[in-house]
């Protein structure tokens, strides 16, 4: 692999050099015996993460949510009707612990987006159901997420988001992440 950095959508030459290009050229001149290959996507996959997620999460705060909030809410309607989960499938899907989804539910409950319900095939268990309200709410926030994240991804073409989104599948499954919830 001899990955440099820069644009290589076939639209010209590299822009100038971003904060990893300098980064990994650092390192290149610290440790020339080292291949740093790997690094500059990996770093910009991080960089992404970080600044993308600042202008995804600006979306959740108009409404007083955050990230797992969204998460919750958005579990939920992706359900189908009745829009209903128990807590542990909750947890299992946002990869969180069930105490700290139990805190989450309390808060969400509070300001009547969900409602426990108790589960009609196991007395011992209960389901997080959406109200009315947070089924309007989660409805408009998708719409106002999903048309950012067009936004975000309006600097590319149709199939440089095609290739983007094999190669990161490709990236994630070799990490472990399967095809969970």
């Amino acid at each position: 692999m001899n990955y440099t950095g820069g644009n290589h959508s076939g639209e010209g030459a590299d822009p100038s050099p971003d904060a990893t290009d300098v980064a990994v050229a650092q390192w290149r001149a610290q440790r020339p015996d080292l291949d740093f290959s790997a690094m500059g996507p990996l770093a910009r996959l991080a960089r992404l993460s970080i600044f993308g997620g600042r202008l995804v999460d600006r979306v959740f705060a108009e409404s007083g949510l955050d990230r797992t909030d969204f998460n919750i809410l958005a579990g939920l309607r992706r359900s189908g009707p009745p829009f209903r989960l128990t807590p542990s499938e909750l947890a299992d899907a946002l990869l969180t612990t069930r105490g700290s989804m139990t805190k989450r539910i309390d808060q969400l409950e509070g300001r009547g987006l969900v409602e426990r319900l108790p589960h009609p095939a196991d007395r011992r268990s209960l389901l997080v159901g959406l109200t009315g309200t947070g089924v309007g709410l989660i409805d408009d926030l998708v719409e106002r997420h999903v048309a950012n994240e067009t936004r975000l991804l309006s600097v590319l073409g149709d199939d440089e988001v095609a290739c983007l989104d094999r190669v990161l599948r490709t990236l994630l499954a070799a990490v472990g992440d399967g095809a969970g919830v």
